[in-house]
């Protein structure tokens, strides 16, 4: 696998576990609370949407890139 291929495919794994696990640990908090249950439903969240989430980031990553350049007037 080409270097910058593999750089893209594991950011794309830490870019991920970092926001997922920071946002569905706000939104469980905000939907359940602190609760005996708390963990359990935030880690069902956690596993959705790191199972979503990533492809996404992968996929969409290079393409925000090239928007934000555009709207930024900087070369690709």
């Amino acid at each position: 696998m080409h270097p910058q291929k593999k750089f893209h495919l594991v950011f794309s794994f830490i870019m991920g576990a970092m926001m997922i696990f920071i946002m569905t640990f706000v939104i469980t908090t905000v939907n359940v609370g602190w609760s005996a249950q708390f963990f359990g439903f935030w880690f069902k969240a956690f596993c959705i949407a790191y199972v979503v989430g990533v492809p996404i980031i992968f996929f969409l990553a290079p393409v925000a890139r090239k928007l934000t350049g555009r709207l930024l007037g900087m070369p690709a």
